[in-house]
């Protein structure tokens, strides 16, 4: 099941339904999706050089909420990531806004998401930074999701974080002794106090109805690889896999989701235009960086980073270069060549 056809199939539903809560980054969306690999959005004439079979294959649209597009990029990613990582043990911390804030969040998205980098990512340094926890300065990958299984709408930061932080004057590291991080109710605690200051400086109101407990987990998850695996599913594909698309008829659109508490596979059925809806909520601002690096891990710290390798004693391979993926043939399996481009056909008047 392609999303562009059931996009094809409901888009003037899912205008005459939905088109008030719209956003131009949704339409967006929706346009470069549906002109994802059609002929008339672009083609490129490929040749094989070596049993001169040729053909005309179409442009993809290259958005990143779109499920056939991007998976070059989420790999590229996932390679800068593996280079970073460290011989140690990894902690994965999930920070979720309660339910009673999600509207506010819908309302001011790009200004909510940020601020929640900076309550996640403050509390966090500092409870390292804490003696009685580490005493020591950590590095983070944090990630933004808006999603839940079920692909309501639920914002949280997924942050995986090596276990253990560097002392930069003593040129010490130190390591997380067992799988317990940090204390779950103390830094939901903390993230709570500092979210909601937050939104009082940036001028908006909390409702009264927010709870005193808000939700933190902090999961220990063996050497990083895998939930870095897990977390780039969702970097640049959207947040539905086309193969979990299981139906389309009758109006309905069909899909399957893994329950994350018994591991069960579910399905959930919505009439078409509103399977829609529930996807492109999910398309970020223009501009929005999804993923952010904090501590020794960010860009701008590649000195410290070398300094922590260098401690732990980390042999660095070269990054060598990911190819981008090419056309082979289907005759021979040889490497096909891009002979000639032909333009996106103009819109009607």
């Amino acid at each position: 099941m392609q999303l562009a056809s059931i996009l094809d199939q409901y888009h003037d539903a899912l205008l005459t339904e939905y088109s008030s809560r719209l956003l131009p980054g949704h339409l967006r969306a929706i346009d470069a999706i549906m002109r994802c690999r059609p002929p008339d959005a672009g083609e490129m004439f490929v040749q094989c050089p070596e049993c001169g079979h040729a053909t005309w294959r179409p442009h993809s649209c290259g958005h990143r909420s779109c499920p056939q597009c991007q998976n070059h990029e989420a790999s590229l990613w996932l390679d800068r990531q593996q280079v970073k990582l460290l011989p140690v043990e990894y902690f994965m911390a999930t920070f979720t806004l309660p339910y009673e804030l999600r509207s506010l969040a819908w309302d001011n998205q790009k200004l909510i998401y940020n601020l929640l980098f900076e309550c996640v990512s403050s509390t966090l340094k500092d409870f390292g930074l804490n003696p009685r926890n580490l005493g020591s300065s950590i590095g983070m990958t944090a990630i933004l999701h808006t999603h839940n299984r079920r692909l309501d709408f639920h914002p949280h930061v997924h942050v995986v974080i090596p276990g253990g932080g560097i002392d930069p004057a003593r040129k010490q590291w130190k390591k997380k002794k067992g799988k317990y991080f940090f204390n779950e109710f103390a830094l939901a605690k903390v993230f709570r106090a500092r979210f909601i200051e937050a939104l009082k400086q940036a001028g908006l109101s909390a409702p009264n109805s927010l709870p005193n407990k808000w939700v933190v987990h902090c999961i220990h998850v063996g050497k990083g690889l895998p939930a870095l695996k897990y977390l780039s599913r969702y970097l640049y594909r959207g947040v539905i896999s086309e193969t979990n698309i299981v139906s389309n008829q009758h109006g309905n659109v069909t899909f399957k989701y893994v329950e994350s508490r018994t591991g069960k596979i579910c399905y959930r059925t919505l009439k078409g235009e509103d399977f829609l809806w529930l996807v492109l909520q999910h398309v970020l601002p223009k501009g929005f960086r999804r993923v952010r690096d904090y501590g020794f891990l960010h860009g701008n710290a590649k000195k410290l980073l070398s300094l922590v390798q260098l401690v732990l004693r980390v042999f660095i391979e070269p990054c060598s270069f990911r190819p981008r993926p090419v056309f082979k043939c289907p005759n021979c399996r040889a490497t096909m060549i891009i002979i000639a481009f032909r333009r996106p056909a103009l819109a009607a008047g």
